[in-house]
């Protein structure tokens, strides 16, 4: 068994990985900046702590002392609200990863770094997009994402510490905040639910790649305690399969049975029409590959709001249809 700190261990990502490797009775170090205000199960529970965490001002060797892992999911950014501040994305979130990679060199812990493979790669050139694909974001989030990535390779290079990285698709599920606005399947759902308007950017036909919390959070795992991965370190993370915003649309309305409002507005110049990633990689070198279809998925996630659950375990078996 291994010891594992996940920095932004009490969001949405964090809380289903740390749920995981608890389940494999792992002790987990959930770091964020206020405690986690969701139980775990008993037989969970005790194998989580909480550390409090500013990722401004951490003290970096104390949070990874004894450390076999560190999850690096913190961010204090989203996509659509980076560009407003891109000095301020930059100077927190990059030199605390920097920070970070420090500390792990001195305490010799693997680390996985939570990517963004809808942004790093700006508008594709090819489809579904491999991990050889060049990096050319368009927003400041993806540049800042694919600068921290450029230090955990000087840092898997320079000083040999582990450094994986996942670029992950678009996850959603249980425990996502159908408020927030960050997510497009949660928040449609969410107005959805609350009978509000949906608005929409464009015309509906943007595709992008979704991947169930369940079986994101499988794969970050998987990454984490994988024993060879010989030359490579970058890993997509998503369905490998495209849904454009009217696709989603429709599946919510079928699951719902009625119509939605449905409301477009003007287009945002940094969303790419299409960005659907290739799991190849994860599917040979990790054995790992997603369980759930997208209606699966969606269909799991209603269950999940109505019943009030923030957390969704992760299922036995394939599921490709409801």
């Amino acid at each position: 068994m291994e010891k594992h700190v996940i920095t932004g261990g009490s969001g949405f990502i964090g809380r289903h990985v740390a749920w995981l490797l608890a389940s494999q009775r792992n002790s987990v170090t959930i770091a964020s900046r206020t405690p986690l205000n969701f139980q775990f199960a008993a037989d969970i529970s005790k194998y989580i702590s909480w550390a409090p965490l500013d990722i401004a001002d951490a003290d970096w060797d104390k949070l990874l002392e004894d450390a076999d892992v560190v999850h690096h999911y913190a961010w204090t950014s989203l996509p659509a609200s980076a560009n407003s501040d891109p000095a301020g994305d930059l100077a927190v979130n990059v030199t605390a990863t920097l920070r970070l990679l420090d500390a792990a060199r001195r305490r010799g812990c693997r680390v996985v770094f939570a990517s963004s493979g809808g942004t790093v790669y700006g508008a594709p050139l090819e489809f579904p997009v491999p991990e050889e694909h060049s990096l050319t974001p368009i927003t400041a989030y993806g540049a800042g994402k694919a600068t921290a990535e450029i230090y955990l390779n000087l840092y898997r290079s320079l000083h040999r510490v582990d450094c994986r990285i996942a670029r992950l698709a678009n996850p959603y599920g249980a425990g996502q905040n159908t408020e927030r606005g960050q997510g497009a399947v949660s928040a449609f759902l969410g107005r959805a639910l609350r009978n509000e308007p949906i608005v929409i950017w464009g015309d509906g036909a943007i595709v992008r790649d979704y991947i169930h919390i369940c079986d994101a959070a499988a794969s970050l795992v998987k990454l984490a305690q994988a024993q060879d991965l010989g030359d490579h370190c970058v890993f997509n993370i998503g369905s490998g399969v495209g849904y454009s915003l009217n696709d989603v649309i429709s599946e919510i309305e079928r699951l719902l049975d009625r119509r939605l409002n449905v409301e477009h507005t003007f287009a945002r110049s940094f969303d790419v029409p299409v960005n659907i990633l290739s799991i190849k990689r994860a599917q040979q070198i990790l054995g790992w590959e997603p369980l759930l279809s997208f209606p699966a998925g969606l269909s799991r996630m209603l269950a999940d709001v109505r019943a009030g659950r923030r957390l969704s375990t992760i299922p036995e078996k394939r599921s490709i249809d409801i």
